[in-house]
């Protein structure tokens, strides 16, 4: 992708002011798209983005530079922008032996999609609408979206790392919208892995289709989702964005050492129910947030964030990680080329417990089941958070009932920890998701078995 002797100039000339570290990140991704609104195909997409970004810092103080131009001169002229008026000493001169990281790959890849031609892509398209509209006259408007990209990146920096990856990623979604008396209402499912076209080899996207479908017609029939403090049970999957957002970001050590988080300065306490144990992975094969290194260089690998209920420690990147004298967790992450990295989550999750599913529901005398989480936010600083409920049900008598509308859950991160009673032994892992951060988008994967939860808010329309 670029010479070695080309990142080793570009590191020499951003120590030349005497900077502590330098850092070349280079990447080149390719992306197709393709979009089906109601029987038409509205957008077959592809692009190309190559680049490089130079990171020195002195001290406290980084200095970032980026170019779209691959050549010596210019990346040698970002790294002296980044080090432009960064004053340090002991390094200036010094010579840099790269030394090659070597990581295991979690995501080895049979069919790369850019190899794959483009009506075969749309095909899948077509194929997804059908199923959805045959799965009931109410269905009124599908929609389908297929996408992959292809990232491919070296890091190289003054401590001697040099790494690379290629990473792939296919995704495929459907959404339907049903009508009936009672208005209009949505179903949507989707995959995506860290693989290529072989996706479409052990997912169907006619069932993909057919699940969208079902989802909206059920939700017609939905009563008005009840008000108030009740028991809660989250289904397997589908709410593992909850602690993604509710509890993931405040275990970042960017927002800790900010204070932003309501976690900081917490490790070593008991913050969660004993059966809780949660888990960043950013190797778990073929997961959406996977990958061989992250995007400083360091191997990913799996951190156990809380344990027991016991926080143990906090995810890193490896600025943070330096000045703390530690190793970094492998959570550095950037969007591009064009952005510096922050700490992030890559595959976060709760570890299984040994009840089984149908017990939790039946020891729970009235609630609400949850199978299905949407979008929300967090305050990072008290753990306060709102969820949207996508797809959720009446549990009564110690039995899933009738559908409810959508509405919204509210809690407290650190409160809802600390309340969860029971966790299933049926963990799986949620659809692809992509977090942002400070104006940064970057894939992630989260995952939950069924849990249940006492004390949450349901905020519906019910009187």
């Amino acid at each position: 992708m670029i010479e070695q002797s080309t990142v080793e100039a570009a590191l020499a000339a951003g120590l030349e002011g005497g900077a502590d570290f330098a850092e070349v990140f280079v990447e080149d991704r390719r992306s197709t798209s393709a979009v089906l609104d109601d029987g038409r195909v509205e957008d077959v997409a592809s692009g190309r983005d190559r680049g490089a970004g130079v990171r020195v810092v002195v001290g406290g103080t980084t200095g970032f530079a980026h170019t779209a131009d691959l050549s010596e001169a210019s990346l040698v002229a970002a790294a002296r922008d980044a080090a432009a008026g960064a004053v340090g000493s002991g390094n200036a001169g010094a010579a840099v032996e790269l030394n090659e990281v070597h990581a295991p790959n979690p995501n080895p890849v049979s069919v790369l999609p850019e190899e794959v031609d483009k009506a075969h892509k749309v095909a899948l398209l077509g194929t997804a609408e059908q199923a959805a509209r045959a799965a009931g006259a109410q269905i009124s408007q599908v929609s389908a979206r297929y996408s992959d990209s292809r990232r491919r990146i070296l890091v190289a920096n003054t401590d001697g790392v040099l790494a690379s990856d290629d990473q792939v990623r296919t995704t495929f979604s459907v959404s339907a919208v049903a009508t009936g008396d009672t208005g209009m209402q949505t179903g949507r499912e989707s995959i995506g892995h860290t693989v290529g076209f072989e996706l479409f080899d052990t997912h169907d996207v006619a069932d993909l289709g057919r699940r969208a479908a079902r989802r909206a017609i059920t939700k017609l029939a939905a009563r008005p989702a009840p008000t108030g403090q009740m028991t809660v049970v989250i289904g397997p999957g589908g709410g593992g964005v909850m602690f993604h957002e509710a509890c993931g970001h405040g275990l970042e050590a960017d927002l800790v050492n900010k204070g932003a988080s309501v976690f900081a300065g917490r490790v070593g306490e008991q913050v969660a129910s004993p059966l809780v144990t949660l888990v960043d992975d950013g190797t778990v094969p073929g997961e959406w947030g996977s990958a061989a290194i992250d995007d400083e260089g360091r191997p990913r690998r799996s951190n156990t964030l809380i344990r027991d209920g016991v926080l143990v420690d906090y995810m890193w990147d490896g600025i943070r990680a330096r000045s703390e004298g530690r190793e970094s967790s492998g959570n550095g992450r950037r969007q591009s080329y064009a952005h510096l990295p922050m700490v992030r989550m890559t595959n976060t999750y709760l570890l299984g417990g040994s009840t089984d599913p149908d017990d939790i529901v039946a020891d729970t005398p009235n609630g609400v089941y949850i199978a299905h989480l949407g979008g929300g936010q967090v305050n990072t600083a008290t753990g306060d958070f709102v969820f949207g409920m996508t797809e959720a049900y009446l549990i009564e008598n110690g039995r899933i009932t009738e559908p409810i509308r959508e509405g919204n859950l509210i809690g407290n991160g650190p409160a809802v920890l600390s309340a969860i009673d029971a966790v299933g032994n049926d963990f799986a892992m949620g659809p692809p998701g992509t977090c942002g951060k400070d104006g940064q988008g970057v894939a992630v994967g989260d995952g939950v078995p069924t849990l249940r939860a006492h004390g949450l808010t349901v905020g519906g329309t019910a009187a």
